[in-house]
């Protein structure tokens, strides 16, 4: 799990497939997403909990 602030958004790097974690992206709100990568342009464009949730989800390693 990695996190870097940037100009232009927060990156999150989690350590999962993350195409595998659709249905939770869904319910997301704004982000764009790379490999295994999660990018918020500002926190009051998502969910916390689901972002808590895919966050728990990586530091577990499942």
């Amino acid at each position: 799990m990695g996190f870097s602030p940037r100009k232009a958004n927060f990156s999150l790097h989690l350590v999962l497939d993350i195409k595998k974690y659709s249905a939770e992206l869904k319910k997301l709100g704004k982000h764009k997403t790379g490999v295994g990568c999660l990018y918020i342009n500002k926190l009051d464009d998502v969910d916390l909990k689901v972002l808590e949730k895919l966050i728990g989800i990586a530091v577990k390693g499942k």
